[in-house]
């Protein structure tokens, strides 16, 4: 794991960066950025993949049609494309014995607790297994309520969810300048971003997307990029044709335009975690379970003593000890009704009692606050 500065990458591909610039999908650019990833994984890196390119894709397989812009018609088109492009990047990927996965998410899925704790787990699990995800945006069924709008926020999101490192957002242009250079031959280069807030003029100088194959532009990149330093994730924005820009960015090296990371992945956490809308339940702990928690355990079913209220699995509860102080407030993993049953038992006795397992948590660290230290 040496010479890598970034351990775990988001790595978010526009459709312009796999086209090449050309209506078709680039094969060649495909295979170099598949190359470059494998790398990293080989070199213990662990890397999620936001592709764009289904669209591309499906117009690409119905010989371009002329359609309307209505959602209707792109959700039709990513129906097309979508199988297309993953076995391409399974064909590619296969090439160097690694396997991939295809996760498809909405909006929903990312700001609902449960559904939030089901596609982190998920991603998660196969970064474990050594299987690359490759997500999308689920265009065939989204409606325009719940779509991300573009794989730009989604691949913010996901780097949220999994607490990446860096996100790295690989575009036509070379990262983000004072002005638009399509425009302005004087516009300049921001290789750094740092500070609390993005400065007003750079939101202003981010321009719309020219290219019709996309969704997004330099404006859904910046509030992508201001999403995810937020969330303690460090953020750059490069050219898809510099050479070995992923591994390059992954070293540390000066590429594009970087966002500095403006909170800790912790402290995105436990923002996360609180600012949620706490459930009515609770769950009753133990002493020994109560200094466990304090020294940075996870909350285990054998330190339950009693369960308070209804709370279905992923809601945000709060923890109490025998005094019903709260001393934390976390994600369950469990149900209300299941927790009753494993309550004061051992974890591994959970899947002979319930049929089936979420793991050996009742809340695991990762997915826990303490509020104050017990009396």
């Amino acid at each position: 794991m040496t010479g890598y500065k970034y351990q775990r990458l988001v790595v978010k591909l526009g459709t312009s960066t796999l086209t090449a610039g050309t209506p078709h999908l680039s094969e060649k650019t495909l295979a170099n950025i598949v190359s470059q990833i494998d790398t990293l994984c080989r070199n213990g890196c662990e890397v999620v993949l936001v592709s764009s390119g289904a669209m591309a894709a499906g117009r690409e397989a119905l010989s371009f049609p002329k359609l309307p812009r209505e959602i209707p018609a792109k959700q039709m088109l990513s129906a097309v494309g979508q199988p297309r492009l993953m076995a391409i990047y399974e064909n590619l990927f296969a090439q160097h014995d690694r396997i991939v996965a295809q996760v498809l998410l909405t909006r929903q899925d990312l700001t609902q607790r449960r559904s939030y704790l089901n596609a982190r787990n998920t991603l998660l699990a196969l970064l474990d297994q050594k299987v690359l995800p490759i997500v999308n945006e689920n265009d065939a069924v989204t409606t325009e309520e719940i779509r991300v709008g573009d794989n730009d926020n989604l691949s913010a999101l996901v780097a949220n969810l999994i607490d990446a490192d860096l996100l790295l957002m690989l575009t036509d242009q070379a990262g983000m300048f004072t002005s638009d250079p399509r425009t302005n031959p004087n516009a300049t280069l921001l290789t750094e971003i740092t500070g609390g807030k993005i400065p007003e003029e750079l939101w202003k100088s981010a321009g719309k997307s020219k290219d019709e194959l996309g969704t997004g532009g330099m404006i859904t990149k910046l509030q992508a990029a201001d999403l995810a330093r937020r969330s303690g994730t460090n953020v750059v924005i490069a050219s898809g044709t510099e050479p070995d820009a992923i591994l390059r960015t992954a070293k540390g090296e000066s590429i594009g335009t970087h966002f500095q990371a403006t909170a800790t992945t912790l402290e995105s956490r436990k923002r996360f975690i609180l600012s949620g809308t706490a459930s009515t339940g609770k769950i009753q702990i133990d002493s020994g379970a109560t200094s466990a928690l304090q020294n940075g355990s996870s909350l285990l079913p054998v330190g339950v003593t009693a369960i308070f209220g209804e709370f279905e699995r992923g809601d945000t509860v709060a923890v109490i000890d025998a005094n019903s102080n709260e001393v934390a407030r976390g994600l369950t993993n469990y149900h209300s009704a299941e927790l009753s049953k494993i309550a004061g038992r051992q974890s591994k006795d959970i899947e002979s009692i319930l049929g089936y397992y979420y793991g050996e948590e009742v809340i695991h660290r990762d997915q826990l606050v303490l509020i104050h230290a017990p009396n």
